[in-house]
């Protein structure tokens, strides 16, 4: 079996490779330049680097070894795109028949455009169920009177931010919003917000309200919970059932060694 491997940054990618070879996948990896890990050649059958904006050569690359399906993953740095972009003309074409440059919109967009050159786009998790975030409270520590409050309206911040496609996660504190996901992402995020509270602060990450199940997911593993403990957040906050946590194990531990809370939730919760 053989399937192609869209790879941006971080351990999503390099965990799907070796899952998938474990399973018997040959993996063609089309790998973003400065992104990637440079470990990725190591698990794959074959890779091939490539800029942002280069479409026309990824899809000739997959062409070129049968590929006819796929899976996006990884992070790219939204900062990437104005420093470190070279679009090809099959780029060019993509962008001008966009009517926005939402996130979101743009990432489907693709996903259709690779699916006309005879690509499927498969779920980002389809080798990883497990990953998905289950609901309930994780830790053994539950959030308090007050934080219950701040998720509450957390909750529909981080909604109507990402209604908006400015980010998924927000930092508040007794009411207050202390920080918003721009395209720094969500540890800085962390770092701008929690550092403005009390050592109480409540961090809320969740999907799109459009948010397209393939790929993009809401992520958070260990590093997230360092960063909390470090900055002083309390509470996080995940959408159960969208979004995905790393090392759920060694996270949870770690969150409650450190007296911080970890929830999964949905809608259902609020109403």
């Amino acid at each position: 079996m053989k399937i192609g491997l869209i790879a941006g940054g971080g351990q999503f990618p390099l965990l799907f490779s070796k899952k998938a070879g474990e399973k018997g996948y040959e993996i063609y990896a089309a790998a973003y330049v400065n992104e990637a890990s440079e470990e990725l050649a190591d698990h794959v059958k074959t890779i091939k680097r490539l800029h942002l904006g280069q479409v026309g050569r990824l899809i000739k690359f997959f062409k070129a070894h049968g590929i006819n399906q796929a899976v996006m993953m990884g992070t790219i740095k939204k900062t990437r795109i104005f420093t470190d972009i070279r679009p090809d003309l099959k780029a060019l074409s993509f962008i001008a028949k966009r009517k926005n440059g939402h996130d979101d919109s743009v990432l489907t967009a693709f996903a259709d455009l690779l699916e006309k050159e005879g690509i499927t786009i498969k779920p980002s998790t389809f080798l990883f169920p497990e990953l998905i975030s289950k609901k309930g409270c994780w830790t053994k520590r539950k959030p308090d009177k007050a934080e219950k409050k701040d998720i509450i309206t957390g909750w529909k911040m981080a909604r109507g931010i990402g209604s908006l496609d400015i980010g998924q996660c927000v930092v508040i504190s007794n009411g207050s919003v202390l920080a918003v996901e721009a395209a720094d992402g969500t540890d800085a995020t962390i770092k701008r917000g929690a550092g403005l509270a009390d050592g109480s602060a409540v961090v809320v990450k969740l999907s799109k309200p459009n948010q397209d199940l393939r790929f993009d997911l809401p992520s958070s593993g260990i590093e997230t919970i360092k960063t909390m403990h470090k900055e002083g957040a309390s509470v996080l906050v995940l959408e159960a059932g969208k979004s995905i946590a790393f090392d759920r194990d060694e996270m949870i531990a770690l969150a409650d060694s450190c007296n911080i809370s970890i929830l999964a939730m949905d809608d259902s919760d609020f109403l």
